[in-house]
């Protein structure tokens, strides 16, 4: 019986978003520019043998390259125009929000509204360009030297500089339809590009896991893998808490009564995120592990020590150690850079509200600052967590690719969008007056 009442339910929802015309245009554009972004991450750059890319593929199976190739959906091993994906932008965008920390000139920028916004958002586009092209660059030398035999053409400085360009054009024209869907679409456009490429590799990498099963490779047969699929929701449902995850501080705001008298008005509640940092830490710590293995590996003669080929095991206890060390202090570090308690107790004071029992001003600051310091540990030590999961469910034999969706950026990026494009639709439902997705209260996104 409670089955079939969910059953109508589900299909008096979707009968409800279907007379809503215009969340029903932007289901329909969100769903054309997804397939545009997916056509485009199979079409190939000009001159380029895609049966001789094998070592390419290899070279992506793991490390940084693994974590650029399922953020571009797999066009950075298939040598597609679109193979550096949507990451310049998001490289860009995190020196930006670097030097608006430093830079008074920026600091202004962010406080001058919509005009100020639109500034930001312009140098934000000329960065990714000047990123775009070195690694353009190094992204062809780097296909010359694991897949030479792929390029069908000579490989010259015409080939180089018509290659970048189209390389560079495809993650400006990624970018564009990222904004495009956010203008016309649902949800972040960015967040929903970058979801969607990490998405396209769960049906191969669940194929993989079920024929490594059922073949005897891992052992396990059919039970083990439903097993593991009940962890997965497990770890996706604990993905869920830490993104929602708040700390609610109430705040008293006061009002002018009749004759001048000032009155308390109605209380309302600061919600403060356990994890404010998102997934930025995990990525952050990522390519730092990446870079000087890449460097010691590269430049060691001979056979490798035993502390490189350590690192270079994401298996390794040493490798997630550290790793989960760098995710804490990241957290920290990013918090700190978005989160500015002073900034938070002005606007609080401006607006004639309080903290009961805390003074305006500086100490409320501080209250706020000791708050965060302690949420924020919980948080970090949390995403640290799941961050390292895939390697223990590497432990128990799964294949690499289906053990990356057990936690770490993958994970925390598709909980984070597909949440935030739920309360979106349930928005829209709820402002026609249509009953929400869910029955037992609202969706709640990563920002509460």
């Amino acid at each position: 019986m409670a089955k079939k009442l969910s059953n109508l339910k589900l299909i008096q929802t979707i009968k409800n978003i279907w007379k809503v015309e215009d969340l029903r245009v932007r289901i329909g554009i969100t769903l054309l520019f997804v397939a545009i972004y997916r056509f485009g991450s199979f079409v190939v750059l000009p001159g380029i043998d895609t049966t001789k890319l094998g070592r390419l593929q290899e070279q992506t199976s793991d490390g940084l390259m693994s974590l650029l190739d399922m953020f571009s959906g797999g066009a950075f091993s298939n040598a597609s125009i679109f193979a550096l994906g949507i990451m310049p932008y998001i490289s860009a965008s995190i020196v930006v929000q670097l030097l608006a920390i430093v830079l008074p000139s920026f600091q202004k920028m962010q406080r001058e509204g919509e005009s100020g916004r639109r500034k930001i958002n312009q140098y934000t586009r000329y960065l990714t360009i000047a990123i775009l092209i070195p690694q353009g660059i190094a992204y062809l030398a780097n296909l010359k030297y694991t897949a030479g035999a792929a390029i069908g053409v000579e490989s010259n400085w015409a080939f180089l500089a018509t290659s970048t360009i189209i390389l560079a054009a495809g993650s400006m024209f990624i970018l564009w339809l990222g904004e495009r869907i956010t203008d016309k679409g649902l949800g972040n456009g960015v967040s929903l590009i970058i979801m969607i490429g990490i998405i396209a590799r769960f049906p191969q990498a669940l194929i993989q896991e079920f024929t490594s099963r059922m073949t005897g490779a891992a052992g396990g047969g059919l039970i083990m893998l439903v097993i593991e699929i009940v962890l997965l929701v497990l770890v996706i449902c604990a993905g869920v808490a830490l993104l929602r995850g708040t700390r609610k501080i109430p705040v008293q705001y006061a009002k002018q009564a009749t004759g001048g008298a000032t009155v308390s008005g109605a209380r309302q509640y600061l919600p403060l995120k356990v994890n404010a940092a998102n997934v930025m830490p995990i990525i952050f710590a990522q390519a730092i592990m990446f870079i000087p293995m890449a460097i010691l590996g590269y430049g060691a003669k001979g056979e490798p020590s035993a502390f490189v080929t350590l690192m270079s095991d994401h298996t390794s206890w040493m490798y997630n150690l550290i790793f989960a060390l760098l995710i804490i202090l990241f957290t920290y570090f990013y918090t700190a850079i978005t989160i500015n308690p002073m900034q938070m107790a002005e606007d609080m004071k401006r607006n004639n509200g309080f903290i009961p029992g805390i003074k305006p001003g500086k100490p409320t600051a501080e209250y706020i600052d000791t708050i965060m310091s302690r949420i924020t540990l919980p948080g970090s030590l949390f995403l640290a967590a799941i961050a390292v999961l895939p390697a223990f469910a590497g432990y128990l034999g799964m294949q690499q690719e289906f053990a990356s969706f057990f936690g770490g950026t993958s994970l925390l990026i598709l909980v984070g969008v597909i949440l935030d494009t739920l309360q979106q639709i349930e928005s829209h439902l709820m402002m026609r007056h249509y009953d929400g997705l869910l029955s037992s209260g609202r969706i709640k996104g990563r920002v509460g």
